[in-house]
């Protein structure tokens, strides 16, 4: 029998924010509601992304976002998110609908910027989608870059506090100066 039509509408994702230098990539999912309804990656108020930019790099959410954004280009951290687009109802990771999954053009992405050497996944999310869409369209030498997937700075994540999170994201800041 054939699946039904879904009503959830289509939501696009946003632009890369990186500069052609970039040495690493963040990626997300999908930009929340909130995000969606701000323009602006990681606009929920309770989502800890912008607190933990702000204590690795001085891009904290108390600054304008255009400003935010030119920081993290300046220590040329990238940040995007896996999907192009998708249906889902609400916000959560768990409500997209699978089938409904497209990549952003990485391919592409990665074309442009050759430096990057670490892909930092937002969550679990982040690191399956990226898995199952991407990663095989890579090329080899692509495949082997550093591939790290952080905790979540997702208000629905909340299995971690802050400075748990803080603590995962800063050991990845030490992979960044690697990088």
């Amino acid at each position: 029998m054939a699946k039904p039509p879904t009503m959830t509408p289509r939501l696009a994702g946003f632009p890369p924010i990186a500069a052609a230098d970039a040495r690493v990539l963040v990626l997300g999912s999908m930009p929340s509601v909130a995000s969606l309804a701000k323009q602006q990656y990681y606009g929920h108020r309770r989502n800890a992304f912008w607190p933990i930019m702000g204590r690795l790099f001085g891009a904290g959410p108390e600054l304008p976002y255009d400003q935010r954004k030119a920081i993290l280009v300046g220590h040329r951290v990238a940040v995007w998110d896996v999907l192009e687009s998708c249906r889902r109802e609400g916000s959560l990771d768990t409500s997209i609908e699978r089938d409904s999954e497209r990549p952003n053009d990485f391919v592409g992405f990665f074309r442009k910027h050759p430096n990057i050497a670490a892909v930092f996944f937002n969550g679990q999310k982040a690191e399956t989608a990226f898995r199952r869409h991407v990663l095989d369209s890579l090329q080899p030498t692509q495949r082997e870059m550093r591939f790290v997937r952080l905790p979540s700075t997702s208000p629905a994540h909340a299995g971690r506090t802050l400075a748990e999170k803080l603590a995962k994201w800063r050991a990845g800041e030490s992979l960044i100066d690697e990088c």
